[in-house]
């Protein structure tokens, strides 16, 4: 029997805990959770998931996501973005579908276009 080549798994979930502080740029193809306080931009192949005590102070690229902490920046979701009733977001969205729960606060502008590049496909990633 031969041995199968193992790709890496894309399907790993990063947690940032409550307690936390990242200052940086943080870029995964997995699936995110952020309990704790990012100070940067956050990319992501897959969803990105803030949660009741999560902040991020920095633009957010990814293709699924659900907020329910603090966010300030612009967030470019390529397909479904929910803003659950604890979250707080002040900044720019541009997303193909939108979701907001009674009592989430949004401040800002929201562009809903049918195709959002994806977030390891942007141009703004080349520029470094």
């Amino acid at each position: 029997m031969m041995a199968k080549n193992r790709e890496p798994d894309d399907t790993n979930f990063n947690i940032i805990s409550s307690g936390t502080t990242i200052k940086g740029e943080i870029d995964t193809k997995g699936d995110i959770r952020i309990d704790g306080k990012i100070i940067g931009e956050v990319r992501s192949n897959g969803k990105i998931i803030i949660g009741n005590t999560g902040v991020v102070e920095g633009d957010i690229y990814c293709v699924n996501a659900e907020f329910s902490g603090k966010i300030q920046g612009k967030a470019e979701i390529a397909e479904l973005l929910a803003l659950k009733e604890s979250a707080i977001f002040k900044g720019d969205i541009i997303t193909n579908k939108l979701s907001i729960e009674p009592g989430a606060r949004f401040s800002g502008s929201c562009s809903m276009e049918k195709e959002v590049a994806q977030p390891h496909k942007t141009p703004e990633s080349n520029k470094k």
